[in-house]
């Protein structure tokens, strides 16, 4: 008995060829229809066995073809799902009126006691008793195959009982991947609605209960461990609700993803754990992507700072358009080769990644004489705040002096377009960060007009899981126990998604026309410290019994509430509800750029001495009156300016 229960279990580890379950659905074929003719005229239908094979031979003709055509062999039985089952029932279902229409026509056109007629005649009767049977004996045997199999060969799983919220199509699709999954054996226990019409009804045999029914009690009786969120649209506001529901109940959250995240997207419908990005705050914004294929199809389109966080997934989302050639330019070596790697496995052509810094001129130059864009993405710059606040002379060359080389050179080389990867913190900056950035965002406008080249500028606030932001920052915190440390207790931002944050970039370069600033609606902005209990929740650990939040105050330059707009600034409306355009100040403009000029020309003279930072910063509130230092050993000029219009002058200071 053990021998030839350990030969079953090796001969269910194979795969069987695909002819032998060919052709047992066609010995299921034969089979339906003898019980057909049993059930429908018992023996009496058998005193004839050559006139039933003379009627089966029609039936078994057109299924035959239908499972060639359809493939319904071809699936693995072990594995056999929900798919494969929807897929039978359209194969003889289809079979099934070919069928009766052939009969239909059969009895319009042969008489019942010609030769033809013994072969092509068969009763409705027969044919609809035929279709329900071989049904339930074609699917039938694939479940009890799937069954030995599990029991025999497969480890014993462990079986979690679970919750699915929403109780709609996804809802299903995730009810048919858990019983699917073959690691673990998911037993759910009921749907979950926050919907009242659809509470109290049944899906899939199940209950649809009322969120407000999941309790304490309810959990212990059930032992609920998991929860998994199933909605047609991850609305944000949504999520959090029920998230915050379900996390003080200790519930682990999950969430089925999106069946397409991006257009051409290779992403998979899966079950996730539930991500800080989905508790955003609000809808994500949605944009024209075939106008934006349409405006890069066949456009040499060049992209700078590519290997950094916005640029990797904008290089990403462009290499699935239809470009003529795309080049990625960045200082990183070998971030830019894993960028690289990662869009060559997707078989994209014409990509050609080149390590050069924007900050030179002669090789930027090279790669625009070689390359002759047609759409330039500079999103190179430096951003992290308290290291350009300590390092003025690097975030003035990248920023500023690396902008101003992209403009030129873009007119010089008649590039279509320029789209400028700006940042909030260039509204009223308050660090040397922000300040270099609207700075650049002033060289880009003043360009506006010189040339056939259309400059576009776009705004926008903090991206969720960029590289050196809050979120990464708080899960290594997180890792080490905490705690997680905070700037101030009501330090807000506005946040994005990566995606949300390139796609406005594009959308930016299809619809400028030249010298706007495009911002978005993003909302309500958020709490830092409501992000980090957020975050915590999602770990499974408790605030503060498992996890505390440390403030440990505002670090140089750093505002507490961010910016989309100065004071000065309005809005014009565009095509999409959630995307404006800044009207922005251009008072002085002439008198700014000769001192953009000035301060770039202080740059490039640095070669053995830097310029005394002082200096340096002076000069940048000349360019931007409304930067004022905040937390920084900048603050001292402030008071200075506004005693003195005249730039105070610093002497220059050695390696400083």
């Amino acid at each position: 008995m053990i021998g030839f229960l350990a030969a079953l279990k090796n001969r269910l580890r194979k795969d069987n060829p695909r002819w032998v379950i060919l052709m047992i659905d066609i010995c299921f074929v034969f089979l339906s229809y003898v019980i057909s003719i049993y059930v429908l005229y018992n023996l009496k239908g058998f005193s004839n066995a050559s006139f039933v094979l003379k009627k089966l031979m029609l039936i078994g003709f057109v299924y035959f073809i239908l499972f060639l055509y359809k493939s319904t062999y071809k699936g693995i039985v072990r594995q056999t799902g929900i798919r494969d089952t929807v897929k039978i029932f359209k194969t003889t279902a289809t079979a099934y009126l070919i069928l009766i229409v052939l009969m239909i026509i059969i009895r319009a056109e042969v008489e019942k006691d010609s030769l033809a007629g013994e072969y092509l005649r068969i009763p409705y009767g027969v044919l609809t008793m035929h279709f329900c049977i071989l049904m339930l004996l074609m699917v039938g045997a694939r479940v009890i195959y799937r069954t030995i199999f599990e029991y025999l060969v497969l480890p014993p799983r462990k079986i979690e009982n679970v919750l699915i919220f929403g109780a709609s199509r996804p809802g299903i699709s995730t009810y048919s991947m858990l019983n699917e999954d073959s690691e673990v054996k998911y037993h759910v226990v009921a749907f979950v609605e926050d919907q009242i019409s659809r509470v109290g009804n049944r899906l899939a045999g199940l209950k649809i209960l009322d969120i407000t029914e999941v309790t304490h009690d309810f959990i212990k009786k059930n032992q609920i461990s998991d929860v998994i969120i199933a909605v047609e649209n991850n609305d944000p506001e949504r999520l959090q609700y029920v998230s915050e529901w379900f996390h003080q109940l200790g519930l682990e959250l999950k969430i089925m993803s999106p069946a397409r995240i991006l257009p051409n997207s290779s992403v998979k419908r899966e079950i996730r754990p539930l991500e800080i990005h989905d508790l955003l705050g609000r809808k994500a914004i949605q944009l024209d992507h075939q106008e934006i294929e349409a405006q890069m199809d066949g456009k040499v389109i060049l992209v700078t700072g590519a290997a950094g966080s916005i640029g990797s997934e904008l290089a990403r989302q462009i290499a699935q358009r239809s470009y003529k050639t795309l080049v990625l330019v960045d200082q990183a070596e070998s971030a830019l080769y894993d960028i690289q790697q990662s869009i060559i496995c997707t078989e994209s052509k014409n990509l050609h990644c080149v390590v050069a810094d924007v900050r030179n001129y002669a090789s930027m130059q090279k790669i625009f004489a070689e390359y002759r864009p047609d759409l330039v993405f500079h999103a190179a710059a430096y951003k992290h705040v308290p290291l350009m606040e300590a390092n003025p002379y690097e975030s003035i060359q990248t920023n500023v002096l690396g902008s101003k080389n992209i403009a030129e050179l873009s007119m010089e080389y008649q590039v279509k377009k320029v789209v400028l990867v700006s940042t909030d913190k260039a509204v009223n900056p308050t660090n040397v960060m922000g300040a270099t950035k609207r700075i650049a965002e002033i060289y880009i406008s003043s360009c506006s007009g010189k040339s056939l080249t259309q400059f576009i500028i776009t705004r926008f606030g903090n991206v969720l899981g960029s590289n050196g932001s809050v979120i990464p920052l708080f899960e290594k915190q997180m890792a080490k126990g905490g705690p997680l440390t905070l700037t101030h207790p009501e330090i807000t931002r506005y946040f994005m998604t990566i995606p949300e944050a390139c796609l406005l970039v594009q959308e930016a370069g299809v619809m400028g026309k030249g010298g706007e600033i495009f911002v978005f609606d993003m909302g309500k902005s958020i709490r830092i410290i409501d992000l980090a209990k957020r975050m915590i929740n999602l770990k499974g650990y408790r605030y503060p019994q498992d996890i505390d939040i440390q403030i440990v105050g505002l670090r140089p330059g750093e505002k507490i509430y961010e910016e989309l707009l100065a004071n000065n600034e309005n809005t014009i409306k565009t095509h999409h509800p959630k995307i404006m355009i800044a009207q922005v100040n251009h008072d002085n403009l002439n008198v700014k750029m000769e001192l953009i000029n000035d301060l770039c020309q202080m740059i490039l003279q640095a070669q053995i001495h830097l310029p005394n930072f002082m200096h340096l910063v002076t000069c940048m509130k000349k360019i931007v009156p409304e930067f004022k230092s905040q937390n920084s050993e900048f603050e001292i000029l402030d008071t200075e300016l506004q005693e003195d219009d005249e730039v105070p002058i610093y002497p220059i200071v050695k390696n400083a």
